[in-house]
């Protein structure tokens, strides 16, 4: 097992840790419905890019009436 030479400053662990940050996720609107959702996923209704991809019961439920 490898063993330090020596001890690592508070500095190099610190700087170490400088990408550890926590970023806020990429929220979109969807252009038809108007939803929010994450980037680059479809919303809960089954919509990607004004498309309907999946036509989930919610989908079936207002094309009928």
């Amino acid at each position: 097992m490898a063993v330090q030479k020596s001890k690592k400053s508070r500095s190099r662990t610190r700087q170490g840790r400088s990408h550890h940050a926590l970023v806020a996720k990429a929220i979109t609107t969807d252009s038809k419905t108007g939803e929010i959702h994450l980037r680059h996923t479809m919303s809960a209704d089954g919509m990607y890019r004004g498309r309907q991809i999946i036509v989930t019961k919610k989908a079936k439920k207002a094309a009928a009436e």
